[in-house]
């Protein structure tokens, strides 16, 4: 098996400190046959969202506001036991890690600018309303 695929970066230059990621390992329920009883491959990885100096103060802010349901403690936990290989668990926790707090420290949207809708616009609607009316007012045979 190779080595786990660099740094994972959240976004920019900013990536999940290998120092602040604490990993646990137990045995994880699901397939796997015989191999499964012997096997920890369930993994679980936590981050300590409050005490890291990894992140911008910023965004740090902005993810512990966030994220704020998931936190015990101001520790993130994330867990993976899709794969029967403690390596593959692996690198889903870690993935999945990045993109959640990728998504927790994005800036908020833009406010949206009202626009107005032009006059010309506005008054050929009117008047299709009013030509669809009359199509329908003619439909009924009451003048005959």
């Amino acid at each position: 098996m190779g080595v786990m695929s660099g740094p994972y970066v959240i976004r920019g230059s900013v990536s999940l400190p290998e120092a602040e990621l604490m990993w646990r390992f137990s045995r994880s329920s699901g397939p796997g046959g015989q191999h499964v009883n012997t096997s920890d491959s369930q993994v679980e990885l936590r981050f300590d969202l409050a005490a890291t100096e990894s992140l911008p103060e910023v965004w740090k802010e902005r993810a512990l506001q966030r994220l704020e349901s998931r936190l015990v403690g101001g520790v993130i936990a994330v867990r993976a036991s899709e794969h029967r290989s403690q390596w593959r668990n692996r690198e889903t926790a870690l993935v999945r890690l990045a993109s959640l707090l990728a998504e927790a420290t994005a800036p908020p949207p833009r406010p949206r600018r009202k626009t107005r809708i032009p006059r010309g616009i506005n008054e050929r609607r009117l008047r299709e309303k009013k030509q669809r009316g009359e199509t329908k007012r003619g439909r009924s045979g009451r003048d005959w």
